[in-house]
Formats: structure tokens, sequence, C-alpha cells
């Protein structure tokens, strides 16, 4: 009987270090086993045999990225300026024994790490530079705490700001400062729009009076042309050019006159016979210019060949 009671004892005991010594580890998880409280070996996902009784699992070591909130803290910039940052952080586990034995507590000393590093590298910067220049100070934030962690057997993977809140009053300063920077860009504008504009119109009223001085130029070439002709004219005896010449002046002049438009009533102190002359003479060159025609002499009937032409008969015999 007590020897039946012995193997039952020895089957259960077997049995329970048979499960004891059994571990399954799930993907994306690593266990520390230890024995006799020394580190012995890492356990990979899947099925994983170990001695019971003299070991054991000392941490179970997540694998995958992540993710830890740095809390809100203020700042003091580089130009005295306070305002609260805070940020995500991402990091993941590349060596479960250094992330078990080298730090104790590893998500809050990868938190505390990365707000005193935030700090650090926002405090050595001014506050424009803070405010406009948000993925370099990632970039540095990032740098500096994963060369931190690089003895923890981490990796830090990313380091985002997710806010940046200045004070009120500086962040009315600003908007008051952006306000006149757009005033000042548009005054800029408007002033080099009213330059063009300028520019433009010279332009023209400078093209306008280069085509007005060759007009000019080219009437004044045709009145030196006519003048010349005229004088060649009176040179060669003719008096009727010069008197032809005179004349088209009078009457542009007269033309003139009555164009004008203040003009309702026009007195002409000027002699009509001066007139009627200087019109006689443009009658007298346009006759002359014109070549006179030569009579055409009569038809006479055509004459039969053999007729006998007609005598002319004497007034003594009739």
């Amino acid at each position: 009987m007590e020897l039946g009671i012995l193997v039952i004892a020895a089957f259960v005991l077997v049995v329970i270090l048979a499960v004891t010594s059994v571990r399954t580890v799930p993907q994306g998880f690593n266990f520390i086993v230890e024995r006799l409280g020394r580190y012995q070996e890492t356990l990979h996902p899947g099925f994983n045999v170990i001695f019971p009784v003299i070991t054991s699992v000392r941490a179970k070591v997540d694998m995958r990225e992540t993710v830890v909130d740095v809390p809100s803290q203020s700042v003091i910039t580089k130009d005295n300026a306070a305002v609260t940052a805070d940020g995500v952080l991402y990091f993941q586990v590349l060596d479960p024994m250094k992330a078990t034995y080298e730090v104790n507590d590893l998500q809050r000393a990868i938190q505390t790490l990365a707000m005193t590093t935030t700090r650090t590298v926002m405090g050595s910067m001014d506050l424009d530079e803070l405010l406009s220049q948000r993925e370099a100070i990632n970039a540095s934030l990032l740098r500096a705490v994963d060369e931190a962690t690089a003895s923890w057997g981490v990796r830090v993977t990313r380091i985002e700001l997710r806010d940046i809140t200045p004070p009120d009053d500086i962040v009315e300063a600003m908007g008051r400062q952006l306000k006149a920077e757009r005033l000042r860009r548009a005054q800029i504008l408007e002033a080099d729009a009213e330059k063009e504009s300028q520019i433009r119109i010279a332009q023209g009223k400078l093209e306008a009076a280069k085509l007005e001085a060759e007009a000019r130029e080219r009437l004044a070439e045709a009145e030196a042309k006519a003048t010349r002709m005229v004088s060649e004219a009176v040179a060669q005896g003719s008096s009727q050019a010069l008197g032809y010449f005179l004349g088209q002046k009078y009457m542009e002049a007269l033309k003139a006159f009555a164009a004008s438009p203040n003009q309702k009533t026009m007195i002409l102190p000027v002699e009509l016979a001066g007139v009627a002359g200087a019109l006689a003479g443009l009658g007298e060159l346009v006759r002359d210019a014109t070549p006179p025609r030569t009579p055409e002499p009569p038809a006479h009937a055509p004459r039969h060949p053999w007729s006998v032409p007609p005598t002319a008969v004497s007034s003594d015999e009739e």
C-alpha cells in the first residue's frame, strides 16, 4: 500500500517537473532565464524546455516597438522665453539581456532621459529658432537619446515634439509682428507696382516723344523740300510758284481759324483784294500747268478720183 502511494507521488512529481520545465514564448517576446540567480539563457519565441527547480524566468522582454509619452514641461530658451513642450518617443529593444540587467525600469529611464535631453536641446536655442526648426530639434533629440540608450540594448527610432506653447503675451507680440510684416510686404509690393507703372508710363511717353519728333522731322524735311522747289521755280523766273506757295499757306491759316472751338465769330482783318489775287494766282498756275490743246482741222468730204474739181467763177462772168 505504501509502495503504491510512493509510486503515485513519484508520478505526480514527474508530471509537475515536466510541466514546469516547458516554456512557450509568444511571438514578439523574449524570456530571460536565470539558473540559481544568474543569467543562463534567452528563450526565443516558440517551444522551449528548461531545467525545473533550479532555473526560472527572470523577465519577459517585449521586443516590439514601444511608444513612451514625454510629459509636458516648462523650458527656458536661450533668450529667456518660457515655453511649454511635450512629445512622444518610440524605441525598440535589440538586446533583451542588456535591457534587463543594465537598467532598472527601462521605460521610466527612457522617459526621464528624453525629458532632460529636451530641456538641454531647447534651452540652447532662441524662441524663433525653436518655433521654426522643429525638425532640427527632433533630429538632435533623437541623436542624443539614441547614443545614451545604446548601452541599454535599446534603439530609439523616433522622437516627435507634439506641441510647443509660448506664453500668451509672446503669442500676442508674435501676432502683432506677423501683422506688421505682412503690412510691410504689402507696402513693398504696392511701391514696386507703382514704380513699374511709372516706368511704363515714362517709357510710353518716351516712345511717343520719339515718334512725334520723327514726324516733325519728316514734316520739316517735306517743308524744306517744298520751299527748295519753290525757290528753284522762282529762280527760274516763275513767280506763280511763289504765289501758289503763299496762297496755300494763306488758306491753311484761314482753315485753322475757322476750326477753332472757341471761335464763334471770326473777323478777318485782311484785304479781300489780296485773297482774290492769291486765288487768281492759283488759277493761273493751274492753267499754266495744263498744256494747251491744239485745234483739230475741219473734216473734208472724200472726193471721187474721177471727179473734176470745181472751178471758181469770177464775178465778171456772172
